[in-house]
């Protein structure tokens, strides 16, 4: 098993910056790709952006994209969500996920083993 623990979260003004970090343990992190998803109040979990387990590929979803950054670090075992230009509707719990599928970068909540417990990030206007 991998487990997963989210950091970073807090409130930030609009326009603003946070950087989450997901701390993994257990079965060696770099054998799995990564993705970092979301869920606001009412409404249902959504990919924000992934990575594979190298670092080589990359997904985003389109409200992200040219502000949020995914990488990871396997020699620390950490995985990190850059965020800038915050908007008020980025204001969600965020949670890392693993997925151990090498063969192909996969963007499905059901693909994604394991979860962290989320972190709260709030962007206000």
């Amino acid at each position: 098993q991998v487990q997963l623990v989210e950091s970073g979260g807090g409130l930030v003004q609009a326009g603003g910056s946070l950087r989450l970090s997901c701390a993994a343990s257990g079965r060696t992190f770099s054998l799995y790709n990564m993705g970092w998803f979301r869920q606001a109040p009412g409404k249902e979990r959504e990919l924000v952006a992934a990575v594979n387990w190298s670092g080589g590929s990359t997904v985003y979803a389109d409200s992200v994209k040219g502000r949020f950054t995914i990488s990871r670090d396997n020699a620390k075992n950490t995985g990190y969500l850059q965020m800038n230009s915050l908007k008020p509707e980025d204001t969600a719990v965020y949670y890392c996920a693993c997925d151990w599928f090498p063969a192909r970068l996969r963007v499905g909540l059901s693909d994604y083993d394991y979860w962290g417990r989320g972190t709260q990030v709030t962007v206000s206007s």
